[in-house]
């Protein structure tokens, strides 16, 4: 049901240029909450990166909160799309051959882009930000950075909305999720961490 292209019933969408994710593209309005949901799940799958909510209620002629709703409806179902600060994004279960860690890191908000940029150069992914919250327990944020256009385009998105890092709850403690092709570069990316103060521990997932 969810992977692009896996029905017949899904109505046709105008291509979306590959070079702006977010770009609304030919909007057309679908009634249908069902077929609305199929029809951000295509337009998800054939994005290059996020694309924000206001994005996809233009395309669909609806409103934000109906995005919501329907990208709600999906995620209980099963679809693997996760919301990002620069939009929804979806992705890919990771293939059994991908090698994944926990590290455990403290450093100050202003060392964030050192962090995420000397990662991502080693082609690691970083998945997502955890904290431990004193009422909440863990909280977590979604990143799925890659490269350092990634880094830029988060670190903009979090700088326009004068967003706070939530490491800035647990005095710089926080959990980042990677993924890379190998072991070996998991391993250069706790050297690196280690070698700019930043690594507390970590734990193979």
């Amino acid at each position: 049901m969810f992977a692009a292209g896996s029905t017949s019933e899904r109505p046709a969408l105008a291509p979306a240029p590959r070079r702006d994710p977010g770009r609304p593209g030919a909007a057309q309005a679908i009634r249908d909450p069902a077929a609305r949901r199929e029809a951000i799940l295509g337009r998800l799958a054939e994005a290059d990166g996020p694309v924000s909510g206001d994005a996809l209620a233009e395309r669909f002629k609806t409103s934000r909160q109906a995005i919501v709703h329907d990208v709600a409806v999906l995620r209980a179902a099963g679809a693997p799309i996760v919301a990002t600060v620069r939009g929804y994004l979806l992705v890919p279960r990771p293939e059994r051959t991908a090698h994944r860690a926990v590290v455990a890191v403290r450093h100050r908000p202003a060392d964030a882009a050192d962090e995420l940029l000397a990662l991502v150069d080693l082609g690691v992914r970083v998945v997502d930000v955890v904290v431990e919250h004193p009422l909440y327990g863990e909280l977590r944020g979604e990143l799925h950075l890659a490269s350092p256009a990634d880094v830029r385009a988060w670190l903009e998105a979090t700088a326009a909305r004068g967003a706070h890092l939530l490491s800035e709850l647990t005095e710089g403690i926080h959990l980042h999720t990677l993924e890379a092709p190998t072991e070996q570069a998991l391993e250069r990316a706790r050297a690196v961490l280690a070698a700019r103060g930043y690594l507390l521990g970590d734990t193979t997932t």
